[in-house]
């Protein structure tokens, strides 16, 4: 059962040490085969986009297998990747008036239930969700500076599409722009008083 974004308390994503130590986190790959797609779909994208001029000749063959590699991790990251390996899912529905909404949920598990989120897997999905849209931002700014216009489209996509799933996952664990600036704070707040606490402890 999934719960709105009011509910995001499962997974850690910046704090994951003092989850750790407030309740018991499993590091086995629960599920391998959504973990292998999860990265395999938005490398691959990746290192087509690097090896083009190696592979193919063709600039409309790299372009179109970039485009359907990009296409296909989007879809698996955001309906199928996310909810089995984070437990958080991000939808739009449009309402009986025409309006579109977009909604952010999160699963609320039972303590009672056997189903806590692999802490290896919650890794592995936040890490690849966060660097791959990096890289493929660095990529259009040297796409730009160094004048390959043609590429400036596909790589325009892989940041709209990789980073559409950035954001929505944020949103579905931290609820609000507001919510993810006081997290981020607390954060470093808390790293900042251990860093003072273990110097005093020192000295």
């Amino acid at each position: 059962v999934l719960q709105h974004n009011d509910d995001t308390e499962d997974v850690s994503l910046f704090d994951a040490e003092e989850e750790t130590t407030n309740r018991p986190r499993k590091s086995k790959i629960r599920h391998p085969v959504a973990s292998f797609f999860h990265l395999f779909f938005r490398v691959s994208a990746i290192v087509v986009y690097l090896l083009c001029e190696l592979l193919s000749s063709s600039f409309i063959t790299c372009m179109v297998t970039i485009i359907l590699l990009l296409s296909c991790d989007f879809w698996a990251v955001k309906n199928v990747t996310g909810r089995l390996m984070v437990g958080l899912r991000w939808w739009n529905h449009i309402d009986e008036d025409g309006k579109s909404h977009w909604v952010f949920e999160s699963r609320k598990e039972s303590s009672q239930e056997n189903k806590t989120v692999s802490e290896a897997e919650s890794r592995i999905f936040w890490l690849g969700l966060i660097a791959c849209p990096v890289l493929w931002v660095i990529f259009a700014f040297s796409a730009l500076f160094s004048f390959r216009v043609k590429w400036l489209a596909v790589v325009i996509m892989g940041v709209v599409l990789q980073g559409a799933n950035l954001y929505g996952y944020i949103r579905c664990k931290v609820g609000s722009r507001k919510n993810l600036t006081s997290m981020a704070t607390s954060y470093f707040g808390k790293q900042f008083l251990r860093q003072n606490t273990g110097d005093d402890q020192t000295s």
